[in-house]
């Protein structure tokens, strides 16, 4: 009888051993799938953007465009046989809320990487925690200033040329124009004042002669009645802003209201659908400098795009700031498929520092090395013609600047 109780004890507790050592590897097993980590069934990736407040104009089109192109690419098999899951959160353009999410995605969901988010300071804030402690990488991220890539910081990489150079870029267009007076009206917060005083040296360097005044306008200011007053003060024979869309938006139409009519030109963020559907009819004529295509060219990875977005985003507008976040989303993906074995923080900033030519079909070739952590510095004009964002030529690279 003593026996047999032994043999049952033995066999209980072989069998209780058994399952917890089962228990833990499907543990483990679930968690490795999630992070991303064992390539087996899918690749964890993660993002702030403003999905609310007053820049969530730029976030909302941005996560549809990159949701679309990871949808279509799932429904395809994914990446080598991996569904990407991009786990957004919203972070109202706060930078302290933004460390929030970066602890959370990183600490919490286990993500690989940072891909397709948004903003400067914004990332900044996070940079800390993700790329130097955690060493995730941030990648694509629509924002970004020139200490962000000279010298590059590891794991950072970028897909946008930056606001600095599409500053010279539209100096020397507004010069090659005509302008010899210009005024440069800007937000009041440094990254924006930093890409303000871009456009003197560039605009000089083309003519010497040509006279560059800066005017500071208070960040999400809604009313432009005595911005549009100093600006009339000042005579400039051209403008160029440096705002956000809606603050873009209500310039233009403020400068329509007091009869201001002056060639206008702005950078990148401001070449949205948001600006012409906020100013309306004011917003004919303006000038900017994009960083994608059309929407409406008939190029095939353009026509993808269009595609993508009416079977997967079909109550969002097919517009520039989608087209951007699904070129990041795509850059991403074709980097990836270059992975052989599992996908890992480490072997996605390796197979960046080797991505020497990628292209998204709808943006510039992307170029990226272990020394060069921005992928482009072109850029392509653009008008709004008839309410539409019109390109005017192919893309190209701006003045260099000192």
């Amino acid at each position: 009888m003593f026996g047999t109780v032994r043999r049952l004890r033995r066999t209980a507790g072989t069998i209780a051993t058994v399952a917890v050592v089962a228990l833990t590897a499907n543990a483990c097993g679930g968690q490795e799938s999630t992070a991303g980590d064992s390539g087996r069934s899918e690749i964890h990736i993660g993002a702030w953007l403003p999905l609310s407040g007053a820049v969530a104009a730029y976030g909302v089109p941005q996560k549809a465009g990159a949701d679309a192109y990871f949808k279509m690419l799932n429904a395809n098999g994914g990446i080598n046989g991996r569904k990407i899951r991009w786990t957004v959160k919203d972070n109202a353009f706060d930078p302290q809320q933004t460390v929030q999410i970066a602890r959370e995605l990183v600490g919490q969901d286990k993500v690989v990487a940072i891909v397709n988010a948004n903003g400067t300071a914004q990332a900044e804030a996070a940079f800390p925690f993700v790329l130097q402690q955690s060493k995730v990488p941030i990648l694509d991220e629509a924002g970004g200033s020139e200490s962000w890539y000279k010298p590059p910081r590891a794991g950072l990489f970028g897909t946008q040329t930056l606001y600095e150079d599409q500053a010279a870029a539209i100096a020397a267009w507004a010069v090659q124009d005509g302008a010899r007076k210009i005024l440069v009206v800007h937000s009041d917060p440094a990254a924006f004042v930093n890409v303000a005083k871009q456009v003197e040296p560039v605009a000089k360097k083309v003519d010497p002669s040509v006279q560059v005044d800066r005017l500071a306008v208070k960040f999400q200011t809604t009313d432009y009645t005595p911005v549009i007053s100093k600006v009339k003060a000042a005579k400039p024979q051209a403008v160029i802003v440096i705002l956000t869309s809606p603050e873009a938006a209500a310039f233009m139409k403020e400068a329509k209201l007091q009869g201001l009519s002056l060639p206008t030109y702005a950078y990148a963020p401001v070449a949205a659908e948001s600006t012409i559907s906020l100013a309306k009819d004011a917003a004919e004529g303006l000038k900017a400098v994009q960083l994608v295509k059309s929407p409406s060219d008939p190029d095939p990875s353009v026509k993808e795009f269009r595609t993508a977005m009416a079977e997967y985003e079909p109550g969002q507008t097919a517009g520039l700031l989608a087209l951007g976040g699904w070129s990041n989303a795509k850059v991403f993906a074709e980097i990836a498929k270059s992975i052989k074995g599992p996908v890992t923080s480490e072997t996605i900033i390796a197979a960046y520092q080797k991505a020497s030519a990628v292209d998204p079909g709808v943006s510039p070739v992307m170029h990226f090395s272990p020394t060069d952590h921005l992928g482009t510095r072109s850029v392509q004009r653009v008008v709004v013609k008839n309410g539409i964002w019109t390109p005017l030529g192919d893309f190209y690279t701006p003045p260099v600047r000192d």
